[in-house]
């Protein structure tokens, strides 16, 4: 091997030497399980990645016949992220329950496996009605420490609001893989590399431009929105109130379309309307480790009038309104639409 070689090889980190590294100098007294159930994400995600690259070649494409909780209804790989993420991290001992966006209630420890510290909810494949044309889709995670004491554990553990998690992230399976997470020490991207088979540390300290070039937002929407709300939108066109005009990107797959406004700046925004007055998004799954991320990178999210992560969850697919993004962007409109 030649002395360039080596010299590349010198500057490659894996997402395991980089989670381990964070934690030795983050916190030198930790157990080493949320440094390990992020490895299990990670591990879930490689195994959820490879049949994501092979859904055209195999018989996945295409919906499994039935309705989610959501009313939605479950496509091949929805089914197949969900059950890959519940197998790698229902018997390692670092949960006491887990929750997805796919099952009505809370996902228990198997009987006679250890119950650990940690609750992890998660969107298994976001996005997943584009899976048959080709679009970029993702999985977004959500770690809390438990607040029982013992034992089981309890739906008390899961509705915890967004500024207690302890971890959060999201894996997008596109042109190539990513994966992002925060414990709450920055915000930091890893790329698959699939001929080593691991994440490599590609995006470090990833920080987002409080102004953003972009605004994110299903515009069919617009005659159900009220005034406000489509006044903020034609601000962010240029309309009316004579800010500098947003360009206009909208992919439809929501993880998608945060990362690319995480990385360049621009806001994304699901409003609620008449036909969603809670909102669409799921606060759990989607709004709150989004919200996470996004101010860990120096952005803000907000449902419009109140920092999401404020947000103390009731219910296990609670749905909130969502705008998130660059700072500046995202607090003028919390502004005008909570405005009296």
């Amino acid at each position: 091997m030649n002395r360039l070689s080596i010299a590349r090889l010198s500057r490659v980190v894996t997402i395991e030497s980089f989670i381990m590294e964070q934690e030795r100098l983050h916190a030198p007294e930790a157990s080493g399980d949320l440094s390990n159930l992020l490895y299990d994400i990670a591990l879930a995600a490689k195994i959820i990645n490879s049949h994501v690259r092979m859904a055209g070649l195999a018989d996945i494409l295409g919906t499994a016949g039935e309705v989610n909780v959501q009313g939605e209804v479950v496509q091949k790989l929805d089914e197949f992220a969900n059950d890959t993420l519940k197998h790698t991290l229902l018997r390692t001992g670092r949960a006491c329950l887990l929750a997805s966006e796919e099952d009505a209630e809370p996902i228990p420890i198997p009987e006679g496996y250890r119950t650990g510290r940690y609750t992890i909810v998660f969107d298994p494949l976001d996005g997943s009605s584009n899976i048959d044309v080709n679009v970029s889709i993702g999985t977004i995670f959500s770690i809390h420490r438990r607040v029982s004491l013992e034992g089981p554990g309890q739906l008390s553990d899961v509705l915890q609001p967004g500024r207690r998690q302890a971890a959060a992230g999201y894996v997008i399976y596109g042109s190539s893989t990513m994966m992002v997470y925060s414990t709450g020490q920055g915000v930091h991207g890893f790329t698959f590399d699939p001929t080593i088979g691991e994440f490599l540390l590609s995006h470090p300290n990833i920080t987002t431009p409080a102004v953003g070039k972009y605004y994110s937002v299903n515009e069919s929407n617009f005659p159900r929105w009220d005034a406000r709300v489509q006044a903020v939108v034609k601000c962010w066109k240029g309309v009316e109130c004579g800010e500098p005009v947003k360009n206009s990107r909208y992919i439809g797959s929501l993880v998608a379309d945060f990362h690319r406004n995480l990385l360049a700046g621009g806001v994304f925004a699901y409003p609620a309307d008449t036909k969603s007055p809670r909102g669409k998004l799921r606060l759990l799954y989607e709004c709150a480790p989004l919200a996470f991320l996004c101010a860990q990178a120096g952005g803000y999210a907000s449902d419009g009038r109140q920092d999401i992560l404020d947000i103390v969850p009731v219910e296990l697919h609670q749905r909130s309104p969502l705008f998130v993004g660059s700072r500046d962007d995202v607090m003028a409109a919390e502004a005008a639409l909570s405005a009296q």
